[in-house]
């Protein structure tokens, strides 16, 4: 008997060169591209992971943080079950940026959509121009989660990820979201036929 594979589409957004590619690519592939251009609209890659004993497949889109790009990633909004909102913490500008990018997602997601925010290049301690505490108090008053990461080294991306997967999980047992809303799917199968972390049509650092 095959073993329920859940589906839950997670969407990364934030400013252009917050390292949004970087962090998909560190999760998918765990190597990190250093030398890239900006993500032309969006980029997709998928991965298989354990949450609590149940298989979890997240498809992860990495969206451009251009202005010029913004009408095309709205489209991919509805049906997200989770959102990972970047800042680049040597960056004060990406930081303030990140209230109009939540108002794009409580406005275009589903009102049942869990979001991350996620402090990157957390490894620039003497560029840092946004501090732990601040950035905590924001996800606080937000009501998201909150982590600081860093693609270069890898540290804290695998669990921002699982930790937002964690929390979808929770809430579906607890009955408290609309699975068709979420977009969540749950399939029944071999999981050993479905490849454990997909494919990824090698996005850019964006």
């Amino acid at each position: 008997m095959g073993k329920s594979l859940y589906l839950f589409k997670f969407l990364i957004l934030g400013d252009a060169s917050v390292g949004k590619s970087c962090l998909l690519h560190r999760f998918t592939d765990n190597r990190f591209k250093s030398q890239s251009s900006h993500t032309i609209g969006v980029d997709f890659a998928s991965k298989i992971i354990d949450i609590q004993g149940r298989a979890v497949k997240l498809q992860i889109w990495d969206t451009a943080g251009q202005e010029r790009f913004r009408s095309v990633t709205r489209s991919y909004y509805r049906g997200s079950s989770g959102v990972v909102l970047v800042y680049d913490v040597s960056s004060r500008e990406s930081y303030n940026h990140i209230n109009n990018w939540l108002s794009d997602a409580r406005a275009l997601a589903s009102k049942d959509v869990t979001v991350i925010l996620v402090g990157n290049k957390a490894d620039l301690s003497e560029e840092r121009e946004v501090s732990f505490l601040e950035a905590s108090r924001l996800a606080q008053e937000n009501d998201l989660l909150f982590m600081e990461a860093s693609a270069l080294s890898g540290d804290g991306v695998e669990e921002l990820f699982l930790k937002c997967a964690r929390s979808i999980i929770t809430k579906i047992d607890n009955g408290e979201v609309n699975l068709e809303q979420l977009g969540v799917q749950i399939s029944e199968g071999d999981l050993s036929k479905r490849g454990n972390s997909g494919d990824s049509n090698k996005p850019c650092c964006g």
